[in-house]
Order: structure tokens, then C-alpha cells, then sequence
């Protein structure tokens, strides 16, 4: 059947998404909606997110009550974000890697009386105030497939997201139908968005990307491709399967695009936009690529993106890309520490304003007010901005540089980083009196978590407990890669931290791990010096962990591709994840070669076998 027809909204009401998601699975019900490692039509994920709606309204939720979603990327986090919207609630991603008493914080905080999960994630929910239910339990699967109608307004909650906070605690950034419109109309008629296109969804739900990765999309009638997994990561995979799936536009962070616009793209690949953001973009694309490099900027309290440009070929060697220019709906000040405009072309603190401003964060109405501030510029009464925090200067185009960063806040790839979050933690770790975060970058430009620590007298601290401790309340991106032990602070003459005086991590300041053991036979001396290549160390022990050394998906990716051209060996990103010891990753290699070697000799007894006379 053919996709539906592109229309203009007339009415206020239906910029809500779901309404424009409705639109489309009636127009042209057997369209594929989203495609993972099956794939369902707008109709039935029509019907499905009704069913999970019915159950929500049962359950009391309606207009701005906050539902969790403990789902990975998949149909389900989808059809449950529908369902969420549907029944008048606002949806509150949850990333499936957070630890127990992480999300029992979130959950918390956001005061949702409901969490949807699936069956194999309803023993990972903390116990607390909520009720967990599994969107493919019967509860659900046998409801009603008819659609609810709640009378939700613009200004009704969509989704709340949290980010890392300065005061030690996450907070929820909450975000309205109205401000979602903003984000959706505009990059519907900025890229020319059709039925007929094919979209990524890459990002981890807990991301804020993945708000923009599905809305326009499902808005506009469009196909949702789920990347999987097993090839998130590799950029040569991820580009075959761009090209087999023929997909249009796409988003990636910043780190694995700058890899992606570096290999080789036929002229015919249907591909027209790679949009990224979320981390300073350091390269230009080549000329005669054949589809667009978007950069993108914009902090979760503007909606996911706030400006946005093409990148052209580099002109200027010195010069990195742009942010581009604001969004539609959207205006920016520069300004001084007095909140005074700039001089033309001086660096200054950027203000957002506009559509896309979010009503505040969750249940913190002092910070709220200490960052989103009333437009003194404009004349509107009820127009407001919000503090960035971010140093920014405008070329004579319009167009804006980002500089950094006013405060400690670390962007590390991808992820908005409060340093204070972790010290909160960290000092309450037995033997610990002090803590100071910064993120530090080798030689490589790659930037990684340090932790300084000053240690309580006959305190015997080991890197390994430590990591331990805060892994079980903090994200993996969270947990430092090295830990130095001072005996004091540098401190400025002003009573503050000299960051500059704090020393580079070496062997003989940073906290050992647990005992080392050299790699001994020649495949852990040949898979060590993978990781040593990789990460920049000097020296890697059996049972070092290769995340908590600095490595990241990226960098796995890489390792385990360099593992493959060594042993000949496919090993899944996801194994790295539960194998991150070089002792652990070589016992997955031999099981492996193993396994390889008896089908070869099981093929060749079947080939013997069949060409035997009967």
C-alpha cells in the first residue's frame, strides 16, 4: 500500500505527535512503522500503543503524570512512548545500563506511579512507589485495540528526561507537546521529511537524541530502522547496513559521524542527511560527499536542538565547524556576566529562547528559576530564557562558534556530565575525605574521567573497590578511568582548586587496581597489545578492565575489529561488555576459535558423508 499523503496541521490540538502518528497509521495502515529485528505497520503499532494506553488509564494516568519506560531501543519502547502519550501522560526514558539505586532515584524524582518494562526487565525494577508492568504480559496484549481520547493541551507534559545535576542529584527536565511541535515542524520542513524516508534510531532512549530520532519521523508517516546493537558501534558495519537498508537521513553522535563521513560512499547511497551534535565536531567533510553533514547543537532544557547547520568542505584549516544558526521558533543572546549583550563577534554566554524552552526541572523550582530566566529583551511578558552556561561568539554570518564551557560541566561523548554528581558519591567511600573531577585528554585528543582523591591517614584505596562502590549508583560513563591520590589540593588564591596545578595521571600516582598479573602466553601478549595500542598505556594486567582504563564503544569497536584481522574471530560489541578483561576477552577468543574450527570439521564429515555412493 502506498505511504500516506504529507498534510498541513490545521487544528492547535493535533500538534500533538501521537495525533499525527493516528493521521498517518489510518491513512495508510500497513506502512512500515518500525523495523528492528522484526518489523510492525503503523496500523498495528496504532493498535498496540492503544492496548497499552487502556492499561495506563485504568491505572489512573492521564494529563501530566509521569509513566518510567525501562525499555531498550526496540518496537516496544516505541509502542510504549505512544501508549504513554496516548493516555495523556508524560513518558520518562529509562537506560536499561543504569544500576538499581540509579533508577529507584529517577523513579523517585519523577513521581511516576507506573513503570513499563518487559517481562525480562520487570526483575530489574527497584521496589518503591510504582507498579511495573510488562508491555507483552496478557495485562496488556489482551485490551481493548480501540484508540482513548484524553483531552491533552500543547501545554501538557510529553516526556520529562534527566540530566546529570550540579547539585549532586540528576534532574528532570520537562519538556511540553508544545515545545515537541517546535522540534518536529521544524525539522520536517528543514530536511524535507516524506512517508518514503528511512530513519536511524541510534541513540540510547536515555538520550534526549532519541526524542529527535523518533518523533518527526512517526509525525510524517516515515520508517523508524532500529540499529542493532551488534553493529551500533563498528563504523565499516553500521555504513553496509546503512546502505543495504537504504536509509535517507540519519543521526549519530559526534565521535563515530567524524569516522562515518572518513569512508568511502558510493554517489548513488540514498542517504541525504547525516545530522550530529552532542560533542564539538573537530572535522569537515570531504568534498563530493554525497549527502549533507549537519552539525547540531542545543542542551535538553531547548528540546534536543536549538541550532543547526550544514557543514561545508573546510575553507579554514584553524577553524572548527559551526553550530549554525537557531532553529525556527528560536532566538539567541550573547551575553556578559551582567546578562548585558556582547560586542559583535566577542565571546559571551549563550541565552535560548523561543518554542522550544522547556517548562523547568522536576520538582526544583529554585533551579529552575536560577536557569530559565524571564526575556528582558522581548515583549512578550510570559517569554523566558535559559542559561546555557556555554561560551559561544558570532561569525559575521550569523552563524555561532562554540568556545566551551563557563563552569566544571564535562561533555564526554555524548553525555552532559556534572562533576559534582560523582564527588556526591565518591566522598561518601570509606577512606575518602576529598574528591575533585576533570576530564583530562591524552595524547590522542581523547578525553577520559580523572578522579583526585586525598585519603584519610592509614586509608589503603584501591581503584577496583572503588569503581565497585560507584558503579552500583552512577552510569558506566559516570565511573572516572583513573584515580590519583594527592595529599592535598592545589588551591587558587581565591580558595578554589587549582585545575592547572593538579598533576597528570602516572603509574606512581594513580591508585592500583587489583594485583597485577602480566599477560602471559602469546595470545593475551598479542591481545594486550591491541588494547595498549588503542588506549595509550604503557602496561595492561590480565585482569584490568578495558572500560574502566578509558575505553568506550568506539574504541571497542575498534579493538574488536583489529581482534578480527588477527584471529580471523567475530566477536559481538555486546561480548566486550561482559568480557572487558584481557583475560576474559582471550577465554572468549579460544571458545571461539574452537567452536570455528569444529564446524569446519563438522561441514567436511557431512561433505565426506554426502559424496559417499549410496
Amino acid at each position: 500500500m502506498d505511504a500516506g499523503t504529507d498534510r498541513i496541521v490545521a487544528d492547535e490540538s493535533e500538534i500533538i505527535v501521537s495525533r499525527q502518528f493516528e493521521w498517518h497509521a489510518h491513512a495508510a495502515e500497513d506502512w512500515p512503522a518500525v523495523i528492528a529485528n522484526n518489523a510492525i505497520s503503523y496500523g498495528d503499532l496504532d493498535r498496540r500503543s492503544n492496548q497499552i494506553a487502556h492499561l495506563l488509564c485504568d491505572l489512573g494516568i492521564g494529563r501530566n503524570v509521569p509513566v518510567g519506560l525501562f525499555l531498550n531501543r526496540s518496537i516496544d519502547f516505541v509502542a510504549g512512548a505512544l501508549g504513554v502519550l496516548k493516555a495523556g501522560g508524560a513518558y520518562v526514558p529509562l537506560d536499561v545500563s543504569y544500576p538499581s539505586n540509579r533508577l529507584a532515584l529517577l523513579l523517585n524524582d519523577a513521581e511516576a506511579p507506573v513503570v513499563l518494562t518487559d517481562t525480562s526487565g520487570l526483575e530489574r525494577i527497584p521496589q518503591g512507589g510504582w507498579r511495573a508492568v510488562a508491555v507483552d504480559s496478557p495485562n496488556v496484549t489482551e485490551r481493548s485495540k480501540q484508540p482513548v481520547s484524553p483531552q491533552v493541551q500543547p501545554n501538557d507534559l510529553a516526556y520529562i528526561i534527566f540530566t546529570s545535576g550540579s547539585t549532586g542529584r540528576p534532574k528532570g527536565v520537562e519538556v511540553t507537546h508544545a515545545n515537541l511541535a517546535n522540534l518536529v515542524g521544524w525539522h520536517r520542513k528543514s530536511f524535507g521529511i516524506t512517508a518514503h524516508d528511512r530513519a536511524t534510531l541510534h541513540a540510547s532512549t536515555g538520550f534526549d537524541a532519541s526524542v529527535w530520532e523518533i518523533w518527526p519521523y512517526l509525525a510524517a508517516g516515515a520508517s523508524l530502522y532500529v540499529v542493532d546493537d551488534a553493529i551500533r558501534t563498528d563504523p565499516d558495519a553500521l555504513h553496509d547496513w546503512m546502505l543495504a537498508n537504504g536509509i535517507t537521513i540519519s543521526f549519530l553522535p559526534t565521535a563515530l559521524a567524524e569516522q562515518m563521513i572518513q569512508l568511502s560512499w558510493p554517489a548513488t547511497t540514498a542517504l541525504r542527511f547525516l545530522l550530529t551534535g552532542a560533542d564539538t565536531l573537530r572535522r569537515h567533510p570531504a568534498p563530493g560527499l554525497p549527502f549533507a553533514l549537519v552539525n547540531n547543537y542545543g542542551p535538553t532544557e531547548c528540546t534536543v536542538v536549538a541550532t543547526s547547520g550544514i557543514v561545508p568542505p573546510r575553507s579554514n584549516p584553524n577553524e572548527l565547524p559551526s553550530i549554525g544558526r537557531p532553529i525556527s521558533n528560536t532566538w539567541v543572546y550573547i551575553v556578559d556576566e551582567n546578562l548585558q549583550p556582547v560586542q559583535p563577534g566577542a565571546p559571551g554566554e549563550l541565552l535560548i529562547g523561543g518554542s522550544g524552552v522547556a517548562r523547568g526541572y522536576r520538582n526544583l523550582p529554585e533551579l529552575t528559576a536560577e536557569r530559565f530566566l524571564p526575556d528582558i529583551f522581548r515583549d512578550t511578558p510570559s517569554a523566558r530564557v535559559y542559561r546555557t552556561g556555554d561560551l559561544v561568539r558570532e561569525w559575521p554570518d550569523g552563524q555561532l562558534a562554540f568556545l566551551g564551557r563557563l563552569d566544571d560541566q564535562i561533555k564526554l561523548r555524548g553525555h552532559r556530565i556534572e562533576p559534582q554528581e560523582i564527588t556526591t558519591v565518591l566522598d561518601r567511600y570509606p577512606g575518602i575525605q576529598a574528591s575533585f573531577i576533570m576530564a583530562r585528554a591524552d595524547a590522542s585528543r581523547e578525553k577520559r574521567l580523572i578522579a583526585y582523591v586525598v585519603a584519610s591517614p592509614e586509608a589503603h584505596l584501591r581503584a577496583t573497590d572503588i569503581r565497585t562502590f560507584l558503579s552500583a549508583h552512577l552510569p558506566h560513563y559516570m565511573i572516572p578511568a583513573g584515580f590519583v591520590l594527592l595529599d592535598r589540593f592545589p588551591i587558587t588564591e581565591h580558595g578554589k582548586v587549582d585545575r592547572r596545578s593538579l598533576p597528570e595521571p602516572t603509574p606512581d600516582n594513580t591508585l592500583p587496581e587489583d594485583s597485577y598479573e602480566e599477560p602471559a602466553s602469546p595470545l593475551e601478549s598479542r591481545v594486550a597489545e591491541i588494547v595498549k595500542a588503542l588506549l595509550r598505556v604503557d602496561r595492561i594486567g590480565l585482569d584490568d578492565n578495558f572500560f574502566y582504563l578509558g575505553g568506550h564503544s568506539l574504541l571497542g569497536a575498534q579493538m574488536l575489529a583489529r581482534i578480527r584481522d588477527a584471529f580471523d574471530i567475530d566477536i559481538p560489541l555486546l561480548s566486550l561488555f561482559d568480557h572487558p578483561t584481557i583475560r576474559e576477552l582471550c577465554a572468549e577468543i579460544e571458545w571461539r576459535i574452537i567452536a570455528k574450527l569444529d564446524g569446519l570439521k563438522r561441514d567436511d564429515t557431512e561433505n565426506e558423508l554426502t559424496s559417499q555412493p549410496a
